[in-house]
């Protein structure tokens, strides 16, 4: 039996009051979201001794997430990742958005989804436990086009899965990329770095980037380079590698190119701690991912229960369009238009070896 539990989280300053749903199984795997920021945050999964730890990087409390953190955990809208220069063009139509990454959109711009405050349309346990997220973006908010009804819906499974759903719809030509920024350390200790996850991704290409973390327009192939997580290999192994993509980053912050014509759900990389044993497979219906290996991560946000977040002490796989897809148009395509319906999804599979 899987089931779903409801508490209040607290209040917003803007007085909305925020929810947080439980989600576990019989395994004891358990995920903890709010309906602020539709933010996972808390993910126990076991390790290969039956151990439940909480692999995900979080705040403890409401107020923590709203005075400001790395999108913790975070649902991402309406576009994840960067738009160069803050603007980009769509059937004739320039549109300015908020330069809130030097000068570039970040991750929707100054209030994103991950701010928002989500309406819960669905609750549904048994075999499986469902929490389906309800926003309408309207028209120009954050400076982007169109109502856009946005749909998410977070599955805990029996077999230890977390499968996220997104679907939108819009009334005007518009440009989506949604995305997950959850931050995981499979240790459990967030004291530690990351370095030592063993990492395969399923991919041949990474999407290179300029100073501003803007793509080039062109892809990079990752044999014999830094880039190559072809064949499984430690997080930390080349991370220091005197490499320019490296150096412009400050380590992994691009996103890799999978090959996915048909947009189909298949897995596209594992991430394995070594002395846990806990895995996780990743699969997407997604062109990229994006690696971050926490590389911004400054000591200043605290670890509840103790200690600070420091730098790599937690890495994402974001899964998404390539960055500034609306100004490069060899790019796939994030448009949206009237009558079209925007579909994604992402498996996020946990076991042991």
């Amino acid at each position: 039996m899987t089931t779903i539990t409801k508490e209040t989280y607290g209040t917003t300053k803007k007085g909305e009051t925020v929810h947080r749903y439980a989600l576990k199984n019989a395994m004891g795997m358990e995920v903890h979201i709010l309906t602020y920021g539709g933010i996972i945050a808390h993910l126990a999964v076991p390790d290969r001794d039956g151990t439940l730890q909480n692999v995900v990087l979080n705040l403890d409390s409401l107020a923590g997430y709203e005075a400001g953190h790395p999108y913790f955990g975070a649902l991402i809208g309406r576009y994840g990742n960067r738009i160069a220069n803050a603007q980009f063009t769509l059937e004739g139509t320039t549109y300015t958005l908020a330069a809130n990454n030097g000068p570039n959109n970040l991750h929707g711009g100054e209030e994103g989804f991950d701010k928002k405050v989500w309406e819960v349309v669905e609750t549904s346990s048994g075999e499986q436990a469902t929490l389906g997220l309800r926003y309408l973006s309207p028209d120009m908010e954050e400076g982007f086009p169109g109502n856009l009804d946005v749909r998410v819906t977070y599955t805990l499974t029996a077999k230890n899965t977390l499968e996220v759903a997104y679907t939108a719809t819009t009334d005007k030509s518009t440009v989506v990329n949604l995305t997950q920024h959850a931050y995981f350390n499979l240790t459990g200790d967030f004291t530690k770095s990351v370095m030592g996850h063993q990492l395969q991704l399923r991919a041949d290409h990474v999407v290179p980037v300029n100073p501003n973390l803007i793509p080039t327009g062109r892809l990079m192939e990752v044999a014999g380079t830094p880039f190559d997580f072809r064949t499984q290999k430690a997080i930390g192994r080349d991370i220091g590698a005197d490499h320019g993509q490296l150096r412009v980053a400050g380590g992994y912050d691009h996103c890799w190119a999978l090959d996915n014509p048909e947009k189909q759900l298949r897995s596209i990389a594992v991430l394995t701690e070594p002395v846990t044993g806990r895995v996780m497979e990743v699969a997407t219906t997604e062109p990229g991912v994006q690696l971050y290996t926490g590389n911004f991560l400054d000591g200043t946000l605290p670890i509840p229960g103790g200690g600070h977040y420091g730098q790599r002490s937690g890495l994402c796989l974001e899964t998404q369009h390539y960055p500034d897809s609306p100004n490069q148009p060899q790019f796939p395509s994030v448009v949206l238009r009237p009558g079209e319906r925007y579909f994604s999804k992402t498996v996020f599979g946990f076991a042991t070896q």
